[in-house]
């Protein structure tokens, strides 16, 4: 039994707005993604040699091995950053939850 999936995490600017977020994670549930999360949060960083900080929208995704590519080509195709974070991790789940997970297409 595989218990492994993927977790992928980007942010998306605070000056969209929840429906349009929400349209952004249907795509990428369109794609193949089980489950997109999103809610807001404060961001500091460094970005062409000043400090920032923004509001932004936190997104995580949960996917399987066989269409992470797909949505992180995704991701990287429609966003809004210049430079947009997708940071891909796996975990495991449990044996039912991975199992939904991996069983989207």
């Amino acid at each position: 039994m595989n218990t492994t999936l993927w977790v992928i995490k980007t942010t998306l600017p605070d000056s969209l707005r929840e429906f349009e977020v929400t349209s952004f994670a249907q795509s990428l549930v369109e794609r193949g993604a089980a489950c997109v999360q999103h809610h807001k949060i404060a961001s500091t960083f460094q970005w062409e040699g000043a400090i920032s900080q923004e509001k932004e929208w936190a997104v995580q995704i949960k996917v399987s091995n066989a269409n992470k590519q797909r949505v992180m080509d995704c991701i990287t195709t429609s966003h809004p950053y210049d430079i947009p974070q997708i940071i891909a991790y796996q975990a495991e789940a449990s044996p039912d939850y991975a199992d939904w997970v991996n069983s989207q297409n």
